[in-house]
């Protein structure tokens, strides 16, 4: 298996153990660099665990390697007991050819700030976003909660996006800029707001799209490109203004992490993944642009993954909402050899559901993505729970010559199969019986697939609820 991925492009792009979400990626001296939170493998709260970094090179996105622990929860004076979570950051290089690194905490309202030499060495704390008297801001009188930092510095000075509104808050106004001195601490311009909130944005164009969290910040020519989570929270949309603190036009969705909006293979509202928050932002990367984004995993709102994938931009600066893959967009699959399972981009079952937030959770008849042993443990993932017409999606692969397809599975089943499509609504092309067996088990059947570039569907049908491995295509 490890053969046949390597040097292939795949969704989630990092090990299938690792779950970091919220990715902010940068490009720094011939590498790309994701800067995230980072979720717990059966965590019950968001982002518990310390901020790592990993890097790829430019010309190479499946070739990824962990640089470390780049920054303790406890390394800010304010959390010497571990006891908050660092929450989505983003990272800037300043005036001084350093990397600073903001962020937030779950219980607290301010921005802090650490630093480096290098883009994944280790961050020394630096100190707090404040105004010329001293007072941090998010604490002063008048001052909206900060959240979610997105960063971008330009002619020395650094403008830092931040907020949080939920669809039914009045007090929150909308995601706010603050322009930040030289020092990257001290504020130069007071914060302004940009966008709505949901209950303010009756005629703004925002409608149906308003900002909810996840504030980042890009630039394309001689347009700022503002992303953001809006209310509906599975889909990271965009607005663009040709200055950085103001006229921002909402322009669309540019990704949701279950799919909702598409309907060049499916009707416009199925969802096709259980979706939940999404944070990311875009990034050109050897003279193409990506979207960067995460997945739930789990069965729960605790555990993501990061994604991508290739986007375009039209010649008016739109970029056309893009599907959900298993191969980021890059290239289709080899169609041969064994993928594993957890690759699946697309995972549902009978009963439909929009969110993680789904009935039952972690004993539900819904499938998930899952892992054996503890956090940190580098087991290999697998789909959990594949109750009768629960069905696992990749795409795309470029077929030519199989002859039959193989699964690996383990759990109760008696009498049960996998069906086999090249669509999601497709007709069936073969069949492949599975039994019970309480250690991972290979299934063969003679299946003839259509040579060309398709998806690849299983759908399960019988009783129990097997484990979902992986699958070979045999050539």
């Amino acid at each position: 298996m490890e053969n046949i991925m390597r040097k292939q492009v795949v969704n989630p792009y990092l090990p299938s153990w690792e779950y970091i979400p919220d990715g902010e990626p940068y490009v720094f001296n011939g590498r790309v660099y994701i800067y995230g939170s980072h979720d717990c493998f059966n965590g019950h709260v968001f982002c518990m665990n310390d901020y790592v970094c990993w890097s790829a090179p430019e010309d190479d996105l499946s070739d990824w390697r962990y640089e470390g622990v780049i920054y303790k929860k406890t390394n800010d004076p304010l959390n010497l007991d571990g006891e908050m979570c660092l929450y989505a950051p983003d990272v800037t290089v300043g005036p001084d050819g350093r990397y600073y690194l903001y962020y937030v905490f779950n219980a607290l309202p301010i921005v802090s700030v650490a630093v480096c030499d290098t883009p994944a060495g280790e961050y020394q704390f630096y100190g707090y976003v404040h105004d010329k008297k001293g007072d941090r801001l998010g604490e002063r009188p008048g001052d909206e909660a900060q959240f979610d930092p997105g960063v971008l510095t330009e002619d020395g000075k650094t403008y830092l996006y931040t907020g949080f509104c939920s669809r039914d808050d009045f007090h929150r106004s909308g995601p706010m800029v603050t322009v930040l001195d030289r020092d990257m601490l001290t504020i130069l311009e007071e914060p302004v707001f940009i966008a709505p909130s949901a209950p303010y944005s009756k005629g703004s164009g925002y409608e149906g799209h308003e900002f909810f969290e996840a504030s980042s910040i890009r630039k394309k020519g001689d347009l700022y490109y503002f992303v953001y989570s809006s209310v509906a929270s599975f889909e990271l949309c965009y607005a663009t203004s040709q200055s950085l603190v103001g006229g921002f036009t909402y322009r669309g969705v540019i990704i949701s992490n279950n799919d909702i909006h598409i309907n060049t293979y499916k009707p416009a509202e199925k969802p096709m993944f259980y979706g939940g928050n999404n944070h990311g932002s875009i990034v050109e990367i050897a003279g193409e642009w990506y979207v960067f984004y995460h997945r739930h995993t789990n069965g729960t709102s605790y555990s993501r993954q990061g994604c991508f994938e290739k986007v375009h931009f039209e010649e008016d600066g739109s970029i056309p909402q893009v599907e959900i893959t298993s191969c980021a967009g890059v290239q289709p699959l080899e169609g041969k050899g064994e993928y594993p399972a957890y690759l699946a981009c697309h995972l549902y079952c009978n009963e439909e559901a929009t969110s993680t937030a789904y009935p039952g959770c972690m004993d539900s008849k819904f499938p998930k993505i899952m892992q054996d042993g503890a956090d940190g443990d580098k087991k290999l993932g697998y789909i959990a729970n594949m109750w009768d017409g629960a069905t696992a999606g990749f795409k795309y692969f470029d077929f030519k010559g199989v002859r039959a397809v193989s699964v690996i599975t383990r759990g109760f089943s008696t009498g049960g199969y996998f069906e086999v499509k090249n669509a999601w609504n497709g007709q069936v092309l073969g069949t492949i019986p599975i039994g019970y067996s309480h250690l991972w088990k290979k299934h063969t059947a003679q299946i003839h697939l259509p040579d060309g570039i398709f998806p690849l569907y299983f759908t399960y049908r019988g009783d129990g609820n097997p484990g979902f491995g992986s699958f070979t295509l045999e050539v």
